[in-house]
């Protein structure tokens, strides 16, 4: 989603105004970054189980009282003393809290929101720890880097732990995996999040296999369109070829004409001075 950035200086009234849950925009730009966002949301909600304590997707964090436009959406969002569950959006004047920890699944497309724009608005709300996953490694080589608020803004995380969730995070293929400080156990997805995933992988796969075997047939029959396309002018050559024929040929025959009818000519010349020729 969007990071809006405000300019009315003056709030609508409260009864105008509207706080949207969505924007219609894709929940992430391919399937590895809506993986780890999923994962990253289960692994997180499942270990916060039992505590006052909330982990949001992609849902909008409204920072600002009476401007709707003044929002963000980050992939991942994990918010401590608040009640447990989903919300259809987060304002932080109703809940009394901020995110403590925010994660974007960043990319090449992404890169300049999240390095600057989203990183200092963070930093501006004052979330403790922000952390960038680049899960295809467009820009970031190590996949993965993380920032505490200092007194001077965000500076780098060295050691991928993660104080408030306190986690060690490790780059697993093109996932986050996360492991707890305290005994150095993994946290593990429910099977139901790996059955689904599993079938939505399937299903993706499925459909690569189909649009491949189509592209495939496209670019058979791109190439059979080809070949004809070749024969047709290989055609259209020789057919050219026997009109050039025919023409010299047509030619050749008009010259002999000719010379014949000049033979006739200079015959007839030569009869009328000299007559007959004898034998």
């Amino acid at each position: 989603m969007t990071t809006y950035i405000a300019t009315s200086s003056q709030p609508e009234t409260e009864v105008e105004i509207f706080y949207p849950s969505s924007d219609g925009e894709p929940v992430a730009e391919t399937y590895d970054h809506l993986y780890a966002i999923l994962t990253t949301l289960e692994v997180l909600r499942l270990y916060l189980q039992g505590r006052r304590a909330t982990v949001l997707a992609n849902q909008f964090l409204y920072y600002a009282k009476g401007f709707p436009k003044l929002r963000v959406a980050p992939d991942v969002m994990v918010i401590y003393n608040v009640e447990p569950g989903g919300r259809d959006n987060y304002k932080i004047w109703e809940e009394g809290q901020v995110p403590k920890v925010v994660f974007e699944m960043t990319s090449r497309g992404t890169q300049k929101e999240d390095k600057e724009t989203k990183k200092e608005l963070y930093a501006n709300l004052e979330i403790q720890e922000y952390w960038l996953f680049d899960p295809k490694a467009e820009w970031i080589e190590e996949q993965l880097q993380g920032y505490k608020l200092c007194e001077n803004g965000y500076e780098p995380i060295t050691n991928n732990c993660s104080e408030v969730l306190q986690l060690r995070l490790e780059i697993e293929n093109k996932l986050i995996g996360f492991y707890r400080l305290d005994n150095g156990e993994k946290l593990l997805i429910s099977d139901e999040l790996v059955k689904a995933l599993k079938s939505e992988t399937l299903r993706r796969i499925e459909a690569e296999t189909v649009a491949e075997q189509e592209r495939q047939r496209a670019e058979q029959e791109h190439q059979r369109a080809e070949q004809e396309r070749q024969r047709a002018e290989q055609e259209c050559q020789r057919a050219e070829q026997e009109r050039q024929r025919a023409e010299q040929e047509r030619q050749r025959a008009e010259q002999e004409c000719q010379r014949a009818t000049d033979l006739e000519a200079l015959l007839l010349r030569y009869r009328e001075q000299f007559g007959e020729l004898t034998e």
